[in-house]
């Protein structure tokens, strides 16, 4: 299979060529990665053999023209493309619009146009809001509250709308909080990580008691795979980590793990819009293409941490800019 990897050069993207390319997804014969190279977009996420192992193009998913062409040498196309920062989408939110639904939107023409090409769109678990009890499952409602959830709940029902009107292959994977090396140190387990190897205090939002569940990027990406090969025509699938855990939670343990305690929290203003929790329901995935989470939280924190510890020059620079 000839794949097309959108937004390959970000943080869920590049893990999941980096392990195409060393063997761990099997089944791709040629991978190609188009990216724009926007500030969380970087080359240097891949070692120079991965380089030299895919095709690279930088590249906006809006370029109809563009896409055409890649999409003409590809089996299928799995769209990582996306501005994902909550923060960000408060401050400027038509960004958002313009490249998760927008771009989006465009890849999608292409597909209807050519045929025959399989399609995964990368969403999030933020499409369905806030949940204080239980755990959403695919069939729950889209109740979207920030700007960055709302672009990505609609780029969700375009891709709903063209599969049932024009046939398409596709399939939605809608995830967890994703957490691992190379992510960018705005989100907020680099962030804190990097904060405290400077010697600065973590910010926490409000008290702390929001809830997210917690999935290792190789997990995430390993699911993505098995939804590529094995998931079913026009279905939605939730993807999990099974580790629920609040903010303040999260704080403590990665403090701890560094050595130090709750003098270094700074608690900030809550942000506006704050969803209280995240829970998935991933049975549906786990039943029809086999995935389960393998990467336990203890496990998976500690070595992102120490990622983060030996890697301070990629992350060094991405911090002032």
């Amino acid at each position: 299979m000839r794949v097309l990897v959108t937004g390959g050069a970000g943080f869920i993207g590049s893990n999941y060529v980096r392990q195409i390319v060393d063997g761990k997804l099997t089944e791709i014969s040629e991978v190609t990665v188009v990216d724009k190279l926007t500030y969380a977009g970087s080359k240097h996420r891949f070692s120079d053999s991965t380089l030299n192992s895919i095709n690279f193009v930088e590249g906006d998913i809006r370029d109809q023209d563009k896409m055409e062409k890649l999409i003409l040498n590809c089996d299928a196309v799995v769209n990582f493309a996306a501005e994902t920062h909550v923060d960000r989408s408060i401050t400027d939110p038509q960004i958002f619009a313009q490249t998760n639904i927008l771009g989006t939107s465009t890849l999608l023409e292409v597909l209807r146009k050519q045929g025959n090409k399989r399609f995964i769109q990368i969403s999030t678990d933020e499409v369905y809001g806030t949940v204080k009890e239980g755990s959403w499952t695919e069939d729950s409602p889209l109740l979207p509250n920030s700007p960055y959830s709302a672009s990505k709940a609609s780029a969700d029902l375009i891709c709903r709308a063209y599969s049932n009107t024009f046939d398409l292959d596709l399939c939605i994977t809608r995830c967890s909080n994703n957490y691992g090396p190379f992510q960018f140190p705005e989100k907020i387990i680099p962030l804190f990580i990097t904060n405290i190897i400077e010697g600065r205090k973590v910010p926490v939002y409000g008290s702390g008691s929001n809830v997210r569940d917690w999935l290792h990027v190789d997990d995430h990406c390993r699911a993505i795979h098995l939804v590529l090969l094995k998931g079913f025509k026009g279905e939605v699938y939730n993807v999990g980590g099974g580790r629920e855990l609040t903010n303040l939670e999260l704080t403590r343990n990665i403090l701890s793990s560094l050595g130090k305690d709750d003098s270094w929290i700074e608690f900030v203003e809550d942000r506006p819009g704050h969803d209280f929790r995240y829970s998935v329901d991933f049975q549906k995935i786990s039943g029809q293409v086999g995935y389960t989470p393998q990467k336990s939280f203890e496990v998976g924190i500690l070595e992102t941490i120490e990622w983060y510890l030996e890697n301070s020059n990629w992350w060094r620079s991405l911090k002032k800019n």
